[in-house]
């Protein structure tokens, strides 16, 4: 069973570093956040082996927030092999992010 990885400063780099990665930054008193959550946690299970699932709590690691410029949350950025290709700001369907996570394991 696929769990989505809490990332920090000192496992953001080397969890992000190869293949596929969605980064959902949230923070606990975000409604939106909230709403998605359930969504991360399916997704986490559904690419269980194929994409990480990962998600940051702005709150706790304010310095990865920064250094990516999130201003609204969420905010969910797309990695491959460490390089940030997309992002989408906001809630949206699972749908969504499946389409986007397909895409870059194409």
């Amino acid at each position: 069973m696929g769990k989505y990885i809490e990332l920090t400063a000192d496992n953001f780099e080397a969890t992000l570093a190869e293949g596929v990665s969605l980064v959902d930054f949230w923070a606990p008193w975000c409604g939106p956040c909230r709403m998605i959550a359930p969504v991360i946690e399916e997704l986490a299970e559904d690419y269980d082996g194929k994409a990480k699932i990962c998600k940051v709590n702005t709150d706790e690691e304010q310095e990865i927030a920064v250094k990516f410029g999130i201003r609204s949350i969420p905010t969910v950025m797309f990695f491959k092999n460490g390089e940030l290709v997309d992002q989408m700001v906001g809630a949206a369907s699972k749908q969504a992010f499946a389409d986007k996570l397909d895409a870059l394991l194409a």
